[in-house]
């Protein structure tokens, strides 16, 4: 039986300090010479695409295609600087894991992600861990998370020439939204309360499992079932 694991990103493997939030705001001054707060959006668990629309909103910005690629092109393009600024770090436990995972011929190991693909390889690829994801679903594949999932799947299967039961898939996040997205291509789901939700927060929206975060390293192979 092989087991496929989906990753978030932001709060689950990561903590990027704030750099993503500063790279959209160095976006908007750049690109349409606005100064402003975007505190008010609730980043946590959504797809950049649907960060932007709301950014655009806020400020009334005409919702084009054209201005949403101007504005990625130039958010991408800050996003390094900002990682490199302090705060961006490993979230505890995550490189031994990725490690014994990827050294696991049972395991299959991918993104399921709100970060477009570009932005995940940035973020990942600063600290390291691009590599161990050989495939994944972003934010290209479009704004909802919840319709991510099959795109995540079809990818995994493409990678590996296998089909995973349901009971072996399972997406691992910190937020309520990766909760929902895993429910709805009927995966197991993993909480971690390493991003801006408790574990108690986390445990009412019924995921499979719940851990405070990724250090106990023999917590996470149990709850696979290892």
């Amino acid at each position: 039986m092989t087991t496929l694991l989906l990753w978030d990103i932001d709060g689950t493997l990561i903590n990027s300090g704030g750099a993503g939030m500063r790279a959209l705001r160095t976006a908007l001054k750049n690109c349409f010479s606005i100064e402003g707060s975007l505190d008010d959006i609730d980043f946590a668990g959504r797809t950049d695409r649907w960060i932007m629309r709301r950014v655009f909103a806020k400020f009334d910005l005409p919702a084009t295609e054209e201005n949403f690629a101007r504005y990625l092109e130039v958010y991408l393009a800050a996003l390094p600087t900002e990682l490199a600024g302090p705060g961006a770090h490993v979230l505890p436990g995550v490189r031994n894991l990725l490690l014994a995972a990827a050294a696991r011929a049972d395991l299959t190991q991918g993104l399921l992600t709100g970060n477009m693909r570009r932005g995940a390889e940035i973020k990942l690829g600063f600290h390291g861990l691009w590599t161990h994801f050989p495939f994944g679903a972003f934010a290209d594949d479009g704004e909802w998370r919840n319709d991510l999932g099959p795109h995540a799947l079809r990818r995994a299967r493409e990678h590996t020439g296998r089909e995973f039961s349901p009971e072996r898939i399972w997406v691992i996040g910190d937020t309520p939204h990766d909760i929902a997205c895993g429910r709805a291509i009927g995966a197991r789901t993993l909480a971690l309360a390493t991003g801006s939700h408790s574990a108690s927060d986390l445990a009412t929206h019924q995921p499979s499992a719940v851990l405070a975060d990724l250090a106990d390293a023999a917590a996470f192979w149990q709850i696979l079932g290892d």
